[in-house]
């Protein structure tokens, strides 16, 4: 066993915890993941600390809270990353794929990047073309996008749910595997190596080819989402003027609905896990290449979300909500040499940016000491750890999320508490007792302590957390 292993990030964008089979949601098809969940450790508690793209990945690839780092909403510039460390220790770091820095072609720590976008955002920065842009101009194709979905005659009820129409190899999660697999196959075998792999799915629109999402358009059991109306007409009146924005606005091409049919949530859902099933496969052919050119002989290799998606849920689509189908995501830390057990769930809490520690540790570093996240090398290894008593999100109101300036949730082992600024109301949600979070019980007489308690929790965290980073922007001074 080397000193530094091979470590590879393999994440997904806007995947639910409950979406791999071995995690507990037998209804989808995830041989591969399934086989990491048995051979690895499973963090079962692991929550994201901004539930949208930009202020989830700028919080995990710097350590720091999205309010350290002023990352608060999609579109906010971010760069520098610890990956800069490893890179200057001796790792060979490669991205392929989804970062979502932004600038999207800064190097971010990385000796080589080939940068893949959003699926929907056409020359998002008006003349940045990414490296599937450049494969689809190769063939002579334009990737389908809103405005082309815009033009079909049932675009608004189909809720985002389409079919792949252009070669498979060049759908977006297909092509980034296949990249991925070819850096793999044709770079000189170098060590030690951080690999970071971006998925742009399951992240909308939906549209998986047509042979992924087959299955689940004939499967019968899915458990659709069945919000009632009692729980709508109490939803938030921030969460409510989402719903209606994303009937109005048609973000990554899905036109929502107020009212969805089942069979509409079951296309969007069948679309959905299709989409979580393509990538298993790449993930599968990808960690074959590996295999074959050595680097899985001594390997971490982690999977993880930068956040979950509604689907339904609660009468909302996508994320911008701190709801666990938003804050919950899979991640899975699988190693090749014995470096430490697996077959193994870990249930304490912890949150998503941990993983940056952890990868620093892994390479030998020592992660910066006013680092917010918390390693999780003690829990892999046996040692003695202890799960975070609280975990923490925040997001700041968005061109998706207008009814409010910022949302802040505290999660217990038992409790969550969503703090929407500026509003009288808010959400608390006994977890035992309720886990969908269906019944708000802020304004219940019976829990003002409770809802006080995790109130405080919000404070005493951000005054730890402003004398924690006090020395962070010393240089700048």
């Amino acid at each position: 066993m080397a000193d530094r292993p091979n470590i590879i990030l393999i994440m997904t964008d806007q995947q639910r915890y409950d979406s791999i089979a071995a995690l507990g949601f037998p209804h989808v098809s995830t041989p591969n993941l399934d086989r990491m969940v048995e051979d690895g450790v499973a963090f079962t508690e692991c929550h994201i600390t901004a539930p949208s793209c930009v202020p989830s990945r700028a919080s995990l690839f710097t350590g720091y809270y999205p309010h350290t780092t002023g990352v608060l909403a999609n579109g906010q510039a971010w760069q520098h990353t610890w990956v800069e460390r490893l890179r200057e220790s001796g790792y060979r770091c490669v991205n392929v794929g989804k970062m979502h820095t932004i600038p999207y072609e800064s190097d971010s720590g990385f000796h080589e990047r080939y940068v893949v976008e959003n699926k929907d955002r056409y020359m998002e920065g008006r003349w940045f073309f990414d490296e599937w842009d450049k494969a689809l101009a190769a063939h002579g194709l334009v990737k389908q996008q809103r405005e082309q979905y815009r033009e079909r005659p049932d675009y608004r009820t189909r809720l985002g749910a389409f079919d792949w129409e252009l070669p498979e190899a060049l759908h977006s999660d297909a092509f980034v595997g296949n990249m991925a697999k070819w850096w793999v196959n044709t770079y000189p075998p170098t060590e030690p190596l951080f690999l970071q792999v971006g998925f742009p799915g399951p992240h909308p629109p939906f549209d998986p080819p047509a042979r992924y999402s087959a299955p689940y358009l004939r499967a019968n059991d899915l458990p659709l989402p069945k919000p009632t109306r009692e729980e709508l007409d109490g939803l938030h009146p921030a969460l409510q003027e989402k719903r209606r924005h994303d009937v109005e606005v048609d973000h990554d091409s899905v036109a929502w609905s107020l009212d969805p049919s089942p069979d509409q949530m079951h296309r969007v859902w069948a679309h959905y896990l299709g989409n979580v099933t393509l990538i298993d496969d790449k993930i599968g052919e990808l960690l074959g290449a590996l295999r074959e050119r050595g680097y899985l002989e001594d390997a971490v290799v982690i999977f993880t979300s930068d956040h979950g998606e509604c689907l339904g849920e609660h009468g909302l689509i996508q994320k911008w909500s701190m709801y666990d189908v938003v804050t919950r995501v899979p991640t899975i830390i699988w190693s090749t040499a014995g470096r430490f057990p697996g077959g193994r769930r870990v249930e304490g809490q912890c949150q998503l940016f941990d993983l940056g520690p952890t990868i620093l540790e892994l390479a030998g570093l020592t992660p910066p000491a006013d680092f917010e996240a918390r390693s999780l090398l003690p829990a892999l290894e046996g040692r003695d750890w202890t799960p975070r008593t609280h975990v923490f999100c925040e997001q700041a109101g968005d061109v998706a999320l207008g009814g409010v300036e910022f949302i802040t949730g505290v999660r217990s082992d038992g409790w969550k508490l969503v703090h929407f600024k500026g509003s009288a109301e808010g959400q608390l949600f006994d977890l035992a007792s309720d886990p969908a979070e269906v019944r708000n019980l802020w304004s219940d007489p019976a829990h003002l302590e409770k809802r006080r308690e995790l109130l405080d929790a919000i404070r005493e965290w951000l005054i730890d957390s402003a004398y924690r980073t006090r020395d962070l922007h010393a240089a700048c001074r």
